[in-house]
């Protein structure tokens, strides 16, 4: 298999598996098998197990002691609990940007993804529209100087993408939606607000888990 994703064989491996079960190709509580993996991708066995400690560290994956690694299941805890603190992440990173932007220029990268993101409404294509969203929040990360943050988004954002994929696979017009939520929020940014950019992405993380929750309830 050749691998377009950069980055150590490992993380390639890992971006692979990431996204069969991001997809649902691989279904909650299934196992993965490492010497089925190794053979299947023609890799070390050594290279796959250090790809599924970083799914692991991904919470795509959990690695019960002499049981081996499976699909993480997505529970109604643990879509709350992920929400809960990622909308908080993301607020810290909406109010750097408020902070940090001197100049026009300074936004041109979240208009620039804007664009992207209507084309990939017109177009229907739900995995270009789900990264899209995250690099907003990539976009952010030179505002907020912090690398904790930085590596704590970017570990969860597998995670939030299997829930965008679950939600927005049966109601794509939701991605219209974010759309205006996006709109919304960088009026807020541009204008410093801190109280609205807070109050528009507590409404965004609690509408989408409303979304995922009901999602998981009609499976």
């Amino acid at each position: 298999m050749t691998f377009q994703v950069p980055g150590s064989l490992a993380e390639q491996i890992a971006h692979h598996l990431a996204e069969r079960i991001i997809r649902g190709e691989l279904k909650e509580r299934e196992r993965i098998q490492e010497q089925k993996v190794t053979q299947s991708l023609n890799v070390s066995r050594g290279s796959v197990r250090e790809a599924l400690l970083i799914l692991e560290r991904r919470h795509l994956i959990v690695i019960p002691p002499r049981r081996g690694a499976q699909v993480a299941e997505l529970t109604a805890h643990n879509v709350k609990s992920l929400y809960a603190l990622v909308v908080e992440l993301y607020i810290l990173l909406g109010k750097s940007v408020a902070d940090g932007w001197r100049i026009e220029a300074d936004l041109a990268p979240f208009v620039a993804i804007q664009a992207r993101l209507q084309d990939s409404l017109q177009q229907d294509d739900i995995n270009a529209f789900v990264e899209n969203t995250f690099d907003i929040m990539r976009a952010a990360f030179p505002f907020s100087n912090n690398p904790y943050l930085h590596e704590t988004v970017e570990n969860l954002l597998p995670a939030i993408s299997r829930t965008y994929h679950l939600a927005l696979e049966r109601r794509r017009s939701e991605m219209g939606q974010f759309i205006n939520t996006f709109a919304e929020l960088l009026q807020a940014i541009i204008a410093r607000d801190h109280p609205g950019i807070r109050r528009v992405l507590l409404g965004y993380g609690d509408h989408n888990c409303q979304l995922v929750l009901a999602a998981l309830a009609e499976r």
